[in-house]
């Protein structure tokens, strides 16, 4: 695994986590509509509160993913479930509508795991 991969592994997952469990009922200028917290952006893309479940994926994967620093067979599984995962929320901003600046954060950390999953399949 490259140097690279590894410092983007780390703010993948440590994005992730801030997001997920320190931030996520603080208004960002990334949320989607006119949302203040990770509730309120669920309801802005149509989702019940049953889909922050995804929470708790993203923040599973995120940890598999700084693991995999250490123990590199979790890396191309962790980092394909969050590309999937940032595939999707960058798919929702565009959907409802919003500035192209709320879709960053989401397309940013999709390339980043499309960086770590091509560094971890090249051997």
């Amino acid at each position: 695994m490259s140097q690279i991969s590894k410092i983007l592994s780390a703010v993948v997952s440590f994005t992730i986590i801030n997001v997920w469990l320190f931030r996520f009922n603080k208004s960002t200028l990334y949320r989607g509509g006119n949302a203040s917290n990770l509730y309120e952006e669920f309801e802005v893309y149509g989702l019940s509160d049953y889909f922050l479940i995804i929470g708790t994926i993203k923040v599973s994967l995120a940890v598999f993913l700084l693991v995999g620093i250490f123990y590199k067979k979790l890396t191309l599984f962790s980092a394909s479930g969050i590309a999937i995962m940032m595939l999707a929320a960058a798919y929702f901003h565009f959907s409802v509508g919003d500035e192209l600046i709320k879709a960053l954060p989401s397309s940013v950390m999709l390339l980043s795991c499309i960086i770590i999953i091509y560094s971890s399949l090249k051997k």
